[in-house]
């Protein structure tokens, strides 16, 4: 019995070995996977051109990881656009502004720290500006918040200027990817367009295009590929604008009467010297968030039919810009249910004095049973530091300061505005969701947006005609979604 027990089991000393061998061996592995991962605490970007980002290894590198957390897998986002809303950074310094360290960015830094966001690229015309933006990034950012890993492909080349480079950036995502574009105004229809066909979901900031026809024709892109599209208006998540919706929506009958007035300070014509007055307009950049209110907010209520704009000049003129320093758009809106008529005024300006606060805005609306008054503004919050002017700010839009070193602005309504496209494009690529869903106003989505690029684009063309009112057209069996635009003729 001895004897064959010994011949049918190893001696100890083998057995010995063999543990001593699987020892080493996994003891190797770990210490070889650990020194794959980087530090997330240091910025990592990673310039990338289309020559060695569009293999097939890299394209299937490029999928996204699931998580589970009921949206579905992990979203890959482009970030189209290198400027103040993006990265905080402006003439090689931080804004001078309230966004000083950027808003998209860091909110899909956090995203990526919270599971929500893979792989992150960031798209631009000059790459000589992306050793300072990186330097940046890393001082307000990586140096402020624990635990952000701010690892970011970059294009193009730190050595190359290229208008077209968010075609090689847009060639390495796939089918289900998001592209955000903050470029601007005139090249939204081209990116947004190429980003579409590219089969990606797309948040193109305010206004979404400038024209009426490259709007319908994103809608048509948007069907044809099923993807989703929407304009980033992020006031939509202000609780002071959704509550005062809501009201006006339930409480307070036709529509009226509305004034609205929005402006930043006069070095904003600096900001935005690349193409203020070149391309677009102050109306295109501010009026545009009461216009996007008060459309969301008379939705099946009232449409636009009628456009008159006058405007102010002169501070811009003597900085040697040919742009309005302020212009008022003057609205004639129907009210479908009777067609009585209501009328909106919208100013915007950015040569305001520079005070306490970045920007201006307020409104007054009116219905036909009743009025609401909003100072967004100022919303009761002063904050005075030596060295620095005395401030009215907004935690509510972007709380930058942090919570025991870790970024804690996610309740503000800067970040919940991309947050909720993001998961909103997680859920209809894991089906959750069909791209239709989020024309209920949830989302500013592309087909719920038509008649604020028809009033915008209507004023732009009242303000060349010496302000000739401009009549907003619409079909037979659509009281919606305006189809044209032409100049008003008195009888």
């Amino acid at each position: 019995v001895e004897s064959s027990m010994i011949h049918s089991s190893p001696p100890l000393f083998i057995l010995f070995v063999r543990a001593l061998l699987f020892f080493l061996a996994t003891v190797q592995t770990t210490t070889a996977s650990s020194a794959s991962f980087q530090n997330p605490n240091h910025l990592n970007f990673h310039p990338k051109s289309q020559e060695i980002m569009t293999t097939n290894e890299d394209q299937e590198s490029n999928k996204r990881p699931k998580l589970d957390d009921g949206y579905g897998g992990k979203a890959n986002v482009l970030m189209v656009g290198t400027g103040e809303y993006t990265t905080g950074y402006v003439g090689g310094t931080a804004a001078d502004s309230d966004k000083g360290a950027g808003v998209v960015a860091l909110t899909m830094f956090d995203l990526r720290r919270r599971g929500k966001v893979d792989r992150v690229a960031m798209c631009g015309v000059n790459g000589k500006k992306f050793p300072g933006i990186r330097n940046h990034m890393q001082k307000n950012i990586g140096d402020v918040y624990k635990d952000m890993d701010l690892t970011c492909e970059t294009f193009p080349a730190d050595d190359a200027v290229n208008p077209k480079a968010y075609v090689d950036a847009i060639s390495t995502f796939q089918k289900g990817d998001v592209a955000i574009i903050f470029t601007p105004d005139d090249t939204h229809y081209e990116i947004a367009l190429a980003s579409i066909q590219r089969g990606m979901h797309v948040m193109v900031t305010k206004p979404i295009v400038q024209t009426l026809q490259h709007h319908l024709d994103l809608i048509r892109a948007a069907k044809e590929h099923n993807v989703l599209v929407a304009m980033e208006v992020h006031k939509r998540w202000d609780p002071f604008y959704a509550d005062a919706r809501d009201r006006a929506r339930s409480q307070l009958g036709n529509f009226q009467y509305m004034y609205a007035y929005m402006s930043q300070p006069k070095h904003q014509l600096d900001t935005f010297k690349a193409w203020a007055g070149k391309s677009s307009d102050i109306s295109y950049y501010l009026n545009s968030h009461h216009i996007d209110f008060s459309e969301w907010t008379l939705e099946g209520i009232a449409r636009p039919v009628r456009v008159t704009a006058t405007s102010s000049t002169g501070v811009a003129h003597a900085k040697g810009m040919e742009t309005e320093d302020s212009i008022t758009l003057t609205v004639q809106w129907e009210n479908l249910n009777d067609k009585s008529l209501g009328c909106a005024v919208y100013t915007s300006s950015w040569v305001a004095p520079k005070g306490d606060v970045h920007s201006q805005q307020r409104f007054f609306y009116m219905g036909s049973k009743g009025e609401i008054n909003v100072d967004q503004a100022h919303r009761g919050m002063t904050v005075a530091c030596d060295g620095k002017p005395f401030a009215s700010v907004n935690p509510l839009f972007m709380k930058y300061t942090p919570t025991n070193g870790m970024f804690s602005g996610q309740g503000s309504y800067g970040v919940k505005s991309f947050e909720c496209f993001v998961d909103a494009c997680r859920e209809v690529n894991a089906g959750k969701k069909k791209v239709s869903d989020f024309d209920d106003g949830s989302l500013a989505t592309v087909g719920t947006t038509v008649q604020g690029t028809a009033i915008l684009e209507a004023g732009r063309k009242s303000l060349d005609a010496d302000g000739q009112p401009m009549d907003i057209l619409y079909g037979e069996n659509n009281d919606h979604e305006p189809v044209g635009i032409k100049p008003h003729k008195f009888d």
